[in-house]
């Protein structure tokens, strides 16, 4: 038994890759999770169904998170099937362009910042009244090391994710006396499918000799970071960022 059975843990964007990991993690800790998605019912039924084989708990709950009506009923069936939400790890991805700035339109930049804090603000709202209540809560973000290091093409994700990063930051500040801890969990390139898309093999070969550890991090790596944030026995880390990156950026 550890200091997490039981909790109630949402998991937003937990159909693949490090939401997925992270939902497995999490219930093989004892948590109940919810796993979150957009569109893929089917991926996330099958996380559902492969938490559960392996005796743990969980359901799957579909919600866009930048609408804040849909992640409302999200909660609220969370609440009536298991009551509050104890632990929120925010991983959902909203999509981007990946281009320069000289080729970016405003309504590409801006609109990813606009849905980047529109979902964060949207699931944070949600989930916590109950964690102020009980004076007890996790909260954990999925930022990104292109926040701090650059990289061309990147700055939709870079600039939106450093905003997530700061806004982090003032929760953490304000939450703290109430018993809730806000941190960002940072991954530097993931092996994932998202990764294929935006990676080539000459880019990820630099990435890799650029990494002391030498591989690029599995999905797992990241959802450890995660769980460790998200432990009850965690109860004196808010505001900080890990970096979850095998050595390539170091802070």
């Amino acid at each position: 038994m550890t200091g997490t059975t039981g909790r109630v843990a949402l998991v937003t964007g937990a159909s693949s890759g490090i939401g997925a990991a992270t939902a497995r993690v999490l219930a093989a800790r004892g948590m109940r999770v919810v796993v979150n998605y957009l569109t893929s019912g089917q991926a996330a039924e099958e996380v559902v169904a492969g938490i559960e084989a392996a005796g743990g708990r969980a359901m799957a709950v579909q919600a866009d998170v930048r609408e804040a009506a849909a992640v409302e009923r999200m909660v609220e069936r969370v609440r009536t099937a298991w009551g509050g939400v104890d632990v929120l790890v925010h991983n959902a991805l909203i999509p981007y362009a990946v281009k320069s700035f000289r080729d970016m339109s405003w309504e590409e930049l801006g609109g990813k910042l606009d849905a980047e804090m529109r979902a964060a603000y949207a699931v944070t709202k949600a989930v916590l009244p109950a964690m102020t209540e009980q004076g007890r809560g996790r909260i954990v973000y999925l930022g990104t090391g292109l926040s701090r290091r650059p990289r061309e093409g990147m700055i939709a994700l870079g600039t939106s994710k450093a905003a997530l990063e700061q806004f982090a930051r003032y929760l953490a500040q304000e939450l703290g006396p109430q018993g809730v801890t806000v941190n960002v969990v940072a991954p530097g390139p993931v092996e994932s499918r998202i990764a294929d898309d935006v990676l080539d093999d000459a880019t990820r070969r630099r990435q890799t000799a650029a990494t002391p550890l030498g591989r690029l991090a599995h999905p797992e790596d990241v959802a450890r970071a995660v769980a460790f944030y998200a432990d009850d026995a965690n109860a004196f880390m808010t505001g900080t960022t890990a970096a979850v990156n095998g050595g390539m950026a170091m802070y």
